[in-house]
């Protein structure tokens, strides 16, 4: 299945298998999915599903799929903080939408989701 929601005024196409398709038909409420991209000494990037995505913003991709993107930094750079999580804060870009992923995947595996984003369209999953 595959849609293209509108983030910042970027299209990005977000595809999803069929698995996931089953799953989100199971759905009580819409599965909120965010795309972070984090900022500090190098750039990570996480897909972060239900209560973990803190995006402010969501796109509706299917009645129960919203897809939101979230720019992140830390105040300081450690070594010690690239394993694990070290508390985020908004990233106050310029332009933002300059940022935005251009594709997402995801899938539903061993009962749990998974994702991956795309900063180019053609890029191989």
């Amino acid at each position: 299945m595959q849609a293209t929601v509108e983030i910042l005024g970027k299209s990005v196409l977000v595809e999803w298998s069929s698995s996931a398709d089953r799953k989100l038909h199971s759905l009580a409420e819409p599965l909120l999915v965010e795309m972070e991209l984090y900022f500090s000494c190098l750039i990570r990037k996480s897909v972060r599903f239900g209560s973990d995505a803190k995006a402010r913003n969501f796109a509706t991709a299917a009645p129960q799929l919203k897809i939101g993107f979230r720019p992140v930094m830390t105040r300081a750079c450690r070594v010690s903080e690239v394993e694990g999580d070290p508390p985020l804060e908004d990233f106050a870009i310029v332009r933002p939408e300059a940022f935005v992923p251009k594709r997402l995947i995801i899938d539903y595996r061993n009962s749990r989701w998974v994702g991956e984003f795309f900063m180019q369209e053609n890029q191989p999953a």
